[in-house]
């Protein structure tokens, strides 16, 4: 095969090895090679395990020689975010107080499920310490960059996993989502990304920033998440809060279009503030949906900014993590988690409840507006990438990153499936995302919204010749 390999997703991918114009191992080995050569600039993989991917992708090749694949994405290179654990690897979470010695003896229900469907793992993808903010630097692993323009942030806190997919890393990657971090890096990076409903795909151990927190793909393509949701979705006993399993094939109706669908556009959910150049953007993909079909109407959904009431439950969740690490390694950890741990001790249990009243309000006001609407469109983010290294884009209007990504976190809050696709990119070349919010557990409606979009703005890759390549 002509093409690089670095540049197919997963689904074309399969397709080449079902008819055998190209290997498992070929197409592992060339994405080892992008790491080895990209990763010194970029920093997203902290942990590379070329002698394991290249061991499981030689197992895949065999099978697919004897037309034997063991699931759905047997041999696709695949990594995982450095919060979920992975048997035999560390899980180190972006901290130095992590003990690299582990014991490592247990994969997560998503690592469970992409193993047994035959995925080749290849590493861990870098993170903030303990996911909690929406960039991605950390004590131990330092400044992830985003390969549209390394002088930018890819977001975060699935940062590293963005980084590692745009720039052809493997096709494939999981994050996590507590409140926009699938979202908000893939629409920095010009990704696809699903949070799906909560308890879609089995997560444990649960976050320590609680039900607001969901694992999802970010891939490429829109069908590439969909065959990822069938892998992921899959049953995980130890998942408490789980939804029960109902066998979704989410490629199956993934291209019936959006005609006829009612859909509401609000371009700034009633008091967010958005960058010009992002507002058109999104404005303009709204033509997208119209030419096919879809009824659009303008529409706030009716809510205040959100933005206490997620501190109420992100904030605590900061603080029992703190807690849980010994008072002489705390000094080794982000000052900014810290900060946010300590706003989190001060909340009171009055405070926190009124929080969690607030919280169901805020659900069932978005009940209420998918009766009459199929599907919300928002920005993703009210701005482009800004400087790597920074939790803000600008110290004096933002103290945290909360601050700046309002379209994001209303939704963990309601546990809604919502995804990010790009929609175009600024004069400097960076992309800005499509958010595509929908009702509780229409996650299959999500996608096929997206696709829908896809279908006639297919997503671009970045230019990695600036990157040395």
């Amino acid at each position: 095969m002509t093409q690089d390999p670095c540049s197919l997703s997963a689904t074309e991918l399969l397709t080449a090895y079902r008819t055998k114009t190209l290997s498992p191992v070929e197409a592992t080995r060339a994405v080892l090679a992008r790491i080895t050569q990209l990763n010194p600039v970029l920093n997203c993989f902290n942990l590379i395990d070329a002698k394991s991917a290249l061991a499981s992708a030689r197992t895949s090749e065999e099978r697919w020689a004897k037309g034997t694949p063991i699931g759905l994405l047997d041999g696709v290179p695949t990594s995982i975010k450095d919060i979920i654990l992975t048997k035999g690897w560390p899980t180190r979470r972006g901290s130095k107080t992590t003990d690299p010695a582990g014991p490592w003896k247990d994969d997560a229900p998503a690592v469970a499920r992409l193993r047994e469907h035959g995925a080749v793992l290849v590493g861990k993808t870098t993170t903030p310490e303990f996911g909690w903010k929406g960039v991605t630097d950390s004590p131990l692993t330092g400044i992830t960059r985003n390969p549209w323009n390394p002088q930018k942030t890819p977001g975060g806190s699935s940062g590293g996993s963005a980084a590692a997919v745009a720039a052809g890393m493997g096709p494939l990657t999981v994050g996590t989502d507590g409140g926009g971090s699938v979202r908000i890096p893939c629409a920095f990076t010009g990704l696809f990304g699903l949070k799906p409903s909560f308890g879609r795909v089995p997560a444990w151990p649960l976050s320590p920033f609680g039900t607001v927190a969901h694992l999802g793909p970010m891939t490429r393509t829109v069908t590439d998440a969909a065959l990822m949701m069938n892998v992921l979705s899959r049953p995980d006993l130890r998942d408490w809060h789980a939804l029960p399993f109902d066998d979704c094939d989410y490629l199956e109706g993934l291209d019936d279009g959006v005609r006829g669908l009612r859909i509401a556009y609000s371009p700034d959910l009633g008091y967010a503030k958005v960058d010009r150049e992002i507002a058109a953007l999104v404005k303009k993909a709204l033509q997208v949906f119209e030419d096919l079909g879809a009824q659009v109407e303008e529409v706030d959904p009716g809510f205040e900014n959100q933005q206490e009431v997620f501190t109420l439950h992100w904030f605590p969740g900061a603080a029992y993590v703190v807690r849980s690490i010994p008072a002489a390694k705390r000094k080794l950890m982000d000052k900014g988690l810290l900060q946010v741990a300590r706003a989190g001790e001060k909340i009171t249990m009055k405070q926190y409840q009124e929080g969690v009243t607030r919280r169901g309000a805020l659900g069932v006001l978005m009940n209420q507006f998918h009766q009459k609407y199929d599907l919300l469109l928002t920005p993703t983010l009210p701005l482009p990438a800004f400087e790597a290294g920074k939790e803000v884009a600008d110290v004096v209007k933002e103290r945290r990153w909360t601050d700046w990504s309002p379209f994001s976190y209303p939704f963990n809050l309601t546990q809604q499936p919502a995804a990010s696709i790009p929609c175009g990119l600024t004069k400097a070349g960076l992309p800005a995302g499509l958010h595509i919010v929908g009702p509780k557990y229409a996650d299959a409606l999500v996608l096929r919204a997206a696709r829908a979009y896809e279908s006639a703005c297919p997503i671009a890759l970045p230019d990695l010749s600036r990157l040395g390549r």
